[in-house]
């Protein structure tokens, strides 16, 4: 067995794999990785399994100390990564030795970086996952949900098999793109002119953010229609309470809301979300389900087929 040992780290830097299903009508919500798509990539590049437990660095803050000689894999954000101080680009695998210093310092583009070991961090499954939820005090390194902190260490027991990731396939941070949403639920309750203004006016992200959900600052949405009882919120789900300022619910939502909702956004829009800083400008596109069921199939087969 390998290990890292944690030098620094934040309250924002977790152990997350793909999350946790077939649980929220126990309360429990999903958690998991934001930008799932990063680390599914992260772990392909090493040949683990696709949903093995990482790191994931929200901002930076992060620092480990290799205890043996290993090899590991960065994707997503560039949050200047460094080896003994020289830089360390993200989407590749690389060699450590012993003794040597891995840290992410802060944003250069996009927000979160995955962190992958052969086999995956090892640390155990609780409700058949290991990704780490503090709210619900769940998952991570002693599966009572608490974020990395220094002195701990990141053990790991696999055998890499390395290969690079294809450069064309690598997402461009800087590019905006538009977010797709799956039309529904009571999108049709809202003004004429709240839904022109939903699909043609920016929208900015707040700095009320966090793994629960994002707040988009722009023009107030009107909803129009009865009360609602709480119901259940999918992932990616866009709430727009009494302010008319929607909210896109993330990993760790709650499991049950009353709020109304334009419908949700695509898995591959969520990922490209969480890799938008506080202050970005957005756009919402609208997508059929079918479309986006498509476009979901043809972004897995491409792990299938390599």
């Amino acid at each position: 067995m390998s290990r890292l040992s944690i030098e620094a780290s934040t309250a924002l830097c977790l152990l997350q794999d793909a999350g946790r299903f077939g649980v929220r009508h126990l309360g429990v919500t999903q958690g998991g990785a934001a930008d799932w798509l990063s680390m599914t990539w992260a772990n392909w590049m090493l040949g683990n399994a696709l949903d093995a437990a990482v790191v994931e660095i929200t901002l930076g803050g992060f620092t480990v100390v290799a205890e043996g000689d290993c090899v590991l894999a960065i994707a997503g954000a560039d949050l200047g990564a460094r080896i003994d101080g020289q830089a360390v680009a993200s989407w590749r695998y690389f060699g450590l030795r012993r003794g040597q210093t891995l840290s992410f310092t802060q944003p250069v583009l996009g927000a979160r970086a995955y962190l992958a070991a052969p086999g995956g961090f090892d640390a155990p499954a609780v409700l058949g996952s290991r990704a780490t939820v503090v709210r619900e005090e769940l998952g991570g390194l002693d599966g009572r949900g608490r974020a990395l902190e220094r002195g701990a260490r990141l053990a790991y027991s696999g055998v890499a098999a390395p290969r690079p990731m294809p450069h064309s396939l690598i997402p461009d941070f800087q590019q905006a793109q538009p977010l797709d949403l799956i039309l529904g639920a009571q999108n049709g309750a809202f003004s004429g002119r709240s839904l022109f203004d939903a699909f043609n006016t920016p929208w900015t992200l707040d700095s009320r953010a966090d793994r629960m959900g994002i707040r988009l600052l722009g023009a107030a949405l009107e909803y129009q229609g009865p009360s609602m009882i709480s119901e259940g919120i999918p992932l990616g789900a866009v709430q727009v309470p009494p302010d008319g300022q929607p909210i896109v619910l993330l990993n760790d939502r709650q499991t049950i809301g009353g709020y109304p909702r334009l419908g949700a956004l695509t898995p591959l829009a969520l990922a490209r979300l969480a890799q938008c800083l506080p202050g970005t400008q957005v756009r919402l596109r609208p997508m059929v389900q079918e479309v986006a069921h498509r476009q979901q199939v043809e972004c897995l087969q491409v792990f299938a087929e390599r």
